[in-house]
């Protein structure tokens, strides 16, 4: 596999005692998500947010990066670009729990879309589970074969809007069930009416699930 080197916009702490990454959808790129960090800063001014570039250019747009392809949106593929993508993503991890002297524990991964299908089919393929993924308007690509892969069981906060075109809010539920029936601590919170975006509603159970697996992790 080509060698990617991943970085994007940064913020928060730069001595911290936390880390989270957050991964952007279709189209978009690290600049995307960053302005999340800002708002989260004020409940976790010790952590250190990253949000990564995709590593691939877009290929349905001229502009934007893209964690695979969805020009064929066939199930069998869609899988198979977040497999070829997943390694990356997990080294971009690895390397920066590693800048920040940090363990798997104090890392927690925020996905919109296609970010949240990498975090969801990343972080329980790790072995040592992670504090948290948040995932925004996404879904589990793998999920009839999602539990023979589980290797660690991180818990997952899941919104969606209920009017999402893009990505059916059905998938919500089903990533749940397939989650929960792997022995994962699943929350999920519906957005009424909201599109393919997340809303104030969003933020705050974002900011809250946040804080409550981070400050658990700092002050255990």
């Amino acid at each position: 596999m080509a060698f990617f080197e991943l970085d994007g916009p940064r913020a928060g702490a730069n001595k911290p005692d936390s880390l989270v990454v957050l991964l952007h959808g279709l189209g978009a790129d690290g600049n995307d998500l960053i302005s999340l960090a800002p708002l989260w800063s004020r409940f976790l001014p010790r952590t250190h947010f990253v949000s990564p570039h995709a590593p691939f250019p877009c290929d349905m747009a001229p502009y934007g990066r893209q964690w695979f392809s969805l020009q064929d949106r066939t199930p069998e593929r869609v899988v198979a670009g977040v497999a070829a993508a997943a390694p990356i993503l997990d080294g971009f991890l690895d390397a920066e729990l590693e800048r920040f002297g940090l363990p798997p524990e104090r890392l927690a991964l925020v996905g919109f879309s296609q970010g949240t299908m990498m975090s969801l089919y990343v972080a329980p393929r790790r072995e040592i589970a992670i504090a948290g993924v948040l995932g925004y308007s996404g879904a589990l690509v793998d999920a009839a074969q999602f539990g023979s892969a589980v290797k660690s069981r991180p818990p997952v906060l899941l919104v969606h809007g209920t009017a999402d075109p893009i990505v059916p809010f059905e998938r919500m539920a089903q990533a749940a069930t397939a989650l929960g029936d792997a022995g994962m601590a699943v929350e999920t919170l519906a957005c009424p009416g909201l599109l393919h975006s997340i809303d104030e509603a969003g933020l705050q159970a974002g900011a809250e699930f946040l804080r409550n697996r981070l400050g658990a992790v700092l002050s255990a």
